[in-house]
């Protein structure tokens, strides 16, 4: 039977299907549509809320760099002083710029990666130049111990916490919850049939800082 019928006075009536069954169905599939939707955007908004945190915690760190830089020498045991303070200022100037680019797209697996590149470049630069100025934190936010140079490729890898110049922990904390809620948001778009409202709404992964 064709989907329109005429009827007297020459209007059209819609067929609709006899089965309850059918529209139930339908409109299951949508609710559950708009609910996983609205989870994996949940989830991706707390990641970008995360990021925003971090941007703010990652900025104090500068400013504590860049104003130890302006006010103190490097100590007298450092060789090539003058050098590794112009390393110091460029890696922080590189930093300043990416946090600039990243915060455009905060969840974009390239920006965070070259991100992390330049953070732990200043990091390692900070550390050569004060290398008694550098302690880390666990997530939780507290001390985890003095971090020596060479824990710098521990924490690069996510094995460990990131030594940070000021001390404080608001930066590892703000790392870690960045991480966490990247993490989520990531595993929730990876889970069937979580996955395929991901790819429909072009929702991809993001990275986290290690």
């Amino acid at each position: 039977m064709p989907p329109f019928r005429p009827r007297s006075g020459g209007f059209f009536v819609i067929d609709m299907p006899d089965s309850l069954l059918f529209w139930i169905l339908g409109a299951l599939a949508l609710f559950w549509f708009v609910g996983a939707y609205n989870r994996i955007v949940r989830l991706r908004s707390a990641a970008l809320q995360g990021y925003a945190a971090l941007d703010a915690a990652l900025l104090r760190q500068l400013d504590f760099v860049q104003a130890r830089v302006a006010e103190a020498p490097p100590a007298p045991a450092v060789p090539n002083g003058a050098a590794a303070e112009a390393s110091l200022q460029a890696a922080a100037s590189q930093l300043v710029t990416l946090l600039g680019a990243t915060r455009l797209k905060p969840l974009d697996p390239a920006g965070i990666a070259a991100l992390a590149t330049a953070l732990h470049v200043m990091l390692g630069a900070w550390q050569r130049l004060y290398p008694d100025s550098v302690v880390s934190f666990e997530a939780d936010g507290t001390l985890s111990r003095p971090a020596p140079l060479a824990a710098r490729e521990d924490a690069a890898a996510g094995s460990a916490p990131i030594a940070w110049p000021e001390p404080s922990a608001a930066a590892e904390i703000a790392r870690s919850q960045f991480n966490l809620a990247v993490a989520q948001y990531n595993a929730a778009i990876a889970q069937f049939p979580a996955l395929l409202v991901a790819w429909i709404m072009q929702l991809r992964p993001a990275a986290a800082l290690r």
